[in-house]
């Protein structure tokens, strides 16, 4: 029927599948949501003022161990107490009891065909409720960010989930 437009020109990307979200390059669908876990939360400006200044603080020391080709978790735990901040403490049911700062290994990957773990440290400082620094340390490089908190993780940036 002239005139009337195609299903397609619609939905307005001739040819596009309602299945996928507009502006996904991979195509797979719900792929937002899927992630929406490794999304930092809203960060006010007084938190990322707040934020960025820890994270000043933060980054000289890891620039140090990283150039020392120190990066296990314990020798940055132990650097970074002694910056004054206290390891985060949790309850019995996981709930947040005191202290800011969270320093593990890195999250495991699959290489191979084999479960590894990579030589390194992830950094979390609860900075307020809405800022945190994010940090790591390993052998190739480091990286120190201010971010909102993440949704599962609190201040550690979640591991990938595929």
């Amino acid at each position: 029927m002239a005139g009337a437009p195609s299903p397609s020109a619609s939905a307005g990307t001739p040819g596009a599948s309602p299945y996928v979200e507009p502006g996904v390059v991979d195509g797979a669908p719900h792929n937002g949501d899927n992630n929406a876990y490794r999304r930092p939360g809203a960060l006010s400006p007084a938190g990322a003022k707040a934020a960025q200044k820890e994270a000043d603080r933060i980054e000289p020391v890891l620039e140090r161990l990283w150039k020392r080709r120190t990066w296990d978790p314990g020798s940055v735990r132990a650097a970074l107490l002694g910056l004054g901040y206290e390891e985060e403490r949790t309850g019995s049911k996981g709930e947040r009891r005191d202290g800011t700062l969270t320093v593990q290994e890195m999250y495991t990957r699959s290489e191979d065909g084999h479960t590894v773990t990579p030589e390194g440290a992830l950094v979390g400082l609860r900075v307020h409720g809405d800022a945190c620094v994010t940090a790591f340390v390993q052998k190739t490089n480091y990286q120190v960010e201010v971010n909102g908190p993440f949704m599962e993780t609190g201040c550690l940036e979640p591991p990938s989930g595929h």
